[in-house]
């Protein structure tokens, strides 16, 4: 995702701009987009600090609220440091709890320096094709600069949530729950099909008939091929949303609002990750898992194979 949103950043720049700053723990995968884009467009940052110090804007996008805390602390201590006098807004993009985006509000803000959250909803095919939707909230001023930034750039449309930071990331929390959730009701209804005389497949076909819509078109597919591993790159990995699910169920506690069905996505994504951490040990086929891998746990719950659905015994169309 983020590789996508920074390539889509330095094309979206005009001819007389800097480049696009870039900085990642793997310098090669940074490199990679600067082989790709040239020096024109993207150059790589040697630190953390040197982004902070000279970028005016400043993108996060990370995998979770430790690595965010620890990024934040590190640019108010350079920012500390250099005693800047330059203008300067931070717009973390990470799927975090929402009284994290407080105190890093609380950290961030000062007489030159905004800091705004701007999750966003979409897939990486999304990302690369910039139709992300994009959940802003914090002061206006510096919303308002970033959200001509991100339109077209990087996503179709932007939310606005009110100067509260914490809203962003509960927006994106709460948008979560219904794609987890969707992902859930996808394989029970494909797992139960399996055990019928019905056959997953043609709840596939129907799924794209009666629920024409991306997410669903998408989910379904991947889950009828056992399209499992997220180191190609297609999907998301599981312990990410092992995190989300856990922030929302947390959420919702807070806010005495239960969430069943983020329960039971829960159960079956740790069950996705515990069956796969056995299968590894003997060659799994999934290097690193995909959401869409809690389909496992509706599967050994009706008695199926987890990860290989050509095992499971559907009756042909049209035998009777």
């Amino acid at each position: 995702m983020g590789k996508a949103m920074a390539r889509n950043l330095a094309n979206s720049q005009r001819g007389d701009t800097h480049p696009v700053l870039l900085y990642n723990r793997t310098t090669s995968k940074a490199q990679a987009l600067v082989d790709e884009l040239g020096g024109q467009k993207v150059a790589i940052a040697s630190s953390l600090e040197q982004v902070a110090t000279e970028c005016d804007i400043i993108f996060t996008c990370l995998p979770s609220d430790a690595i965010v805390k620890d990024v934040y602390t590190r640019f108010a201590g350079a920012l500390k440091n250099s005693q800047h006098e330059k203008r300067k807004i931070f717009v973390e993009m990470s799927t975090i709890y929402p009284k994290l985006a407080g105190e890093l509000d609380t950290l961030m803000t000062g007489r030159h320096t905004f800091f705004i959250t701007a999750p966003v909803f979409g897939a990486p095919p999304a990302a690369q094709a910039a139709q992300l939707i994009i959940a802003m909230s914090g002061e206006v001023r510096a919303k308002r600069e970033v959200a001509h930034i991100f339109v077209p750039a990087v996503g179709r449309k932007v939310i606005d949530l009110g100067n509260n930071v914490e809203r962003g990331p509960t927006m994106k929390l709460i948008g979560n729950s219904l794609i987890l959730g969707t992902v859930e009701l996808i394989s029970e209804a494909l797992t139960l099909a399996s055990k019928s005389e019905v056959g997953a497949e043609n709840i596939g076909i129907l799924i794209k008939d009666l629920f024409p819509t991306p997410t669903w078109t998408r989910y379904s597919e991947k889950i009828l091929k056992d399209d499992f591993d997220s180191s190609t790159g297609s999907g998301f990995y599981i312990d990410g949303s092992i995190k989300d699910a856990t922030h929302i169920r947390n959420l919702a506690a807070e806010k005495n609002s239960p969430m069943p069905i983020t329960d039971i996505v829960l159960q079956h994504l740790l069950t996705a990750r515990a069956l796969h951490s056995s299968d590894h040990a003997t060659g799994s086929k999934f290097p690193q898992l995909d959401m869409t891998s809690l389909a496992a746990g509706a599967r050994v719950a009706a008695g199926l194979d987890p990860f290989d659905s050509t095992t499971h015994e559907n009756k042909p169309v049209g035998e009777e």
